[in-house]
């Protein structure tokens, strides 16, 4: 997954007050100006792009913490879902 669409994601429905392209990838978003709403609308818009779905267990404050973690925890969900499913 790249950081550059989770950027474009951001600055499309995060509503933060700076641009995405100026954090780094390890910034904490929330404290960037993210609100739990905004990360929800982020989430959304990833699932969308990348024809993927979060399971419960990752809708939290802390899968939407920063970039690198939304990357990665998109990431293996894209691996899991190119896996064969035993019939």
């Amino acid at each position: 997954m790249s950081i550059e669409t989770i950027r474009r994601a951001i600055d499309a429905k995060g509503n933060l007050p700076v641009a995405a392209a100026t954090l780094s990838a390890e910034a904490d978003l929330y404290a960037a100006g993210l609100s739990p709403f905004c990360a929800i609308q982020v989430m959304l818009r990833l699932e969308a792009e990348r024809e993927v779905e979060f399971p419960k267990s990752m809708l939290n404050r802390r899968s939407m913490a920063t970039m690198a973690t939304m990357a990665a925890l998109l990431g293996e969900l894209e691996q899991a879902e190119a896996r064969p499913r035993a019939a």
